[in-house]
């Protein structure tokens, strides 16, 4: 799975569990101070990271990511570990 690939899906992701257009789905964006998430939606958003990807994400790790980068990495790192066990 290429790096590009997995940025673009977990930010179409991203606009469609928060309802925010794409364009403000960046890098450095925040899920609570720029996106507008509470705390609900970002375990719907750890729930549809799980499912976009088929991956486990450790829940206690997942929340302490707090940007759109931060996660991609996490994500990238998570698909990584899983296909390789």
């Amino acid at each position: 799975m290429a790096e590009g690939s997995i940025a673009e899906r977990v930010r179409a992701v991203v606009a469609k569990q928060l309802k925010v257009d794409l364009d403000k789905v960046t890098d450095s964006a925040q899920f609570v101070a720029d996106l507008g998430a509470d705390s609900l939606q970002s375990m719907e958003l750890i729930a549809a990271f799980e499912d976009e990807f088929d991956i486990e994400m450790d829940e206690d790790e997942a929340v302490k990511v707090k940007t759109v980068g931060a996660a991609i990495e996490f994500i990238a790192r998570a698909a990584a570990e899983q296909r390789g066990k």
